[in-house]
């Protein structure tokens, strides 16, 4: 896979141009999906528990739900690196096989997501993580074009 590419393909499909806001990404998701996407903020998850975020799929909504941090970019790019998991496909995939046994209360999907995360150098998270780069610096870029930010501070 060329993450890259695989990134800019995504980027390019999302249709928002080069620049756009935190909602304009929500809002084109969930036209793409089809479904309601709700964000989440966990106070009592942190960087103990080894999740940051986490990307769960309901029969009728996606859901984000993520850890509490007081940096207000560090909460987003926890919630862009799961949206780039959505834009990716990445939720689709049968990579990971668990039993219902094992793990009877969350959703075959989750449960191989889940597992699939203690792999951080993996194809699937470093392209989601890169993608999730990317879209944070569309939404800067979009908070500087709406603003005289550049104009003032070049």
């Amino acid at each position: 896979m060329n993450i890259e590419q695989t990134v800019s393909t995504a980027v390019q499909e999302l249709a928002l141009g080069s620049a756009f806001s935190f909602d304009e990404l929500v809002s084109a998701l969930q036209e793409r999906r089809n479904r309601t996407l709700r964000i989440i903020e966990l106070v009592d998850l942190g960087d103990h528990d080894g999740i940051c975020a986490v990307w769960l799929i309901t029969d009728s909504e996606d859901l984000v739900l993520h850890a509490h941090s007081d940096s207000v970019l560090h909460r987003q790019q926890f919630v862009l690196h799961e949206f780039a998991h959505m834009i990716l496909g990445h939720g689709d995939d049968d990579d990971y096989f668990v039993d219902d046994f094992l793990l009877p209360d969350i959703p075959p999907h989750t449960r191989r997501r889940l597992l699939a995360r203690q792999d951080l150098d993996s194809e699937s998270e470093v392209a989601a993580e890169s993608l999730a780069d990317r879209l944070a610096a569309a939404i800067r870029g979009s908070a500087f074009t709406k603003s005289r930010y550049l104009e003032i501070f070049g």
